[in-house]
């Protein structure tokens, strides 16, 4: 589905996490676009700072305080979205990390799962149904990560969470194709970006990192090339090497290397030469 298209029909962009961090930065990027903004976020305080900041830019911004895990709450956001007009984008954003161990901190996977998973899923059944009954061009984008593609060792219950957003949007990307909905669907996966979780350890903008904005064009950089997998580099991690750790850890399966061979010692100089032979 192009971009061009529809930015030129306008409509509402549907952010959720959208008071802060990439959200923020989304919502800042489709505003100057001319797109009518609703962000949801859990802070009242952090959306009421966000809408004022925006509409000095000039944008058009509506806000709701919305907890993703309350499927009522999602669908009365749905309500609203839809009551100011069509749905241009819906960014399923918000998200949370929190430490975890894979037979420990059971609460915690309790709670990434219902935000980083159900979260998403929730608003996939707010707002899927009404946006393809409007048949209207759109697109989603949900909000995965690299931990949930290569599972580095260290937050199992956040790298299930995010490997489990993989693979619902690659199904709703499937599914609406099937249907022949003209709704395309994004799988946005930041690198290392600053955000307010970021800035809670690191004062000031580490030089590895990209800031939220920069992530965020890079994100509709390649919507408009029209791409699903959105996996985004950094000042320190180059789309080539992104490629090659994705390729290496596919290939411990398909050669039955142990779990997380990128990681484990004995395969430590294999690894090295693979990612140097292919960057």
């Amino acid at each position: 589905m192009a971009w061009d298209t529809i930015c030129e029909g306008g409509g509402v962009a549907v952010i959720t996490g959208g008071a802060s961090g990439v959200g923020y930065a989304a919502a800042e990027h489709l505003g100057a676009l001319g797109f009518d903004l609703l962000l949801a976020d859990i802070s009242e305080d952090a959306l009421a700072a966000a809408k004022s900041t925006l509409e000095a830019k000039g944008a058009s911004v509506a806000t709701q305080r919305t907890d993703v895990t309350d499927r009522d709450a999602i669908q009365a956001l749905a309500d609203t979205a839809f009551k100011k007009g069509p749905i241009a984008v819906l960014m399923n954003n918000a998200g949370i990390a929190l430490p975890s161990k894979s037979w420990d901190q059971i609460d915690n996977w309790h709670t990434m799962l219902n935000v980083n998973l159900f979260g998403i899923l929730n608003g996939l059944e707010a707002f899927v149904p009404r946006m393809v009954e409007a048949d209207r061009p759109a697109i989603i984008v949900n909000t995965g990560s690299k931990q949930g593609i290569t599972s580095p060792p260290g937050n199992p219950g956040y790298n299930a969470s995010k490997a489990a957003v993989k693979a619902l949007t690659e199904q709703l990307a499937h599914e609406l194709r099937q249907a022949g909905a003209p709704i395309s669907v994004h799988l946005f996966v930041p690198g290392f970006t600053y955000t307010g979780m970021i800035a809670a350890h690191f004062p000031e903008k580490p030089p590895g990192a990209w800031s939220s904005a920069e992530t965020v064009a890079y994100l509709f950089e390649k919507v408009a090339s029209d791409k699903f997998y959105v996996l985004c580099p950094d000042n320190m991690v180059t789309e080539s090497v992104d490629a090659a750790r994705v390729l290496w850890s596919a290939q411990d399966i398909l050669e039955n290397r142990p779990p997380l061979s990128r990681w484990h010692p004995d395969w430590k100089e294999a690894f090295a030469a693979f990612e140097a032979k292919n960057i």
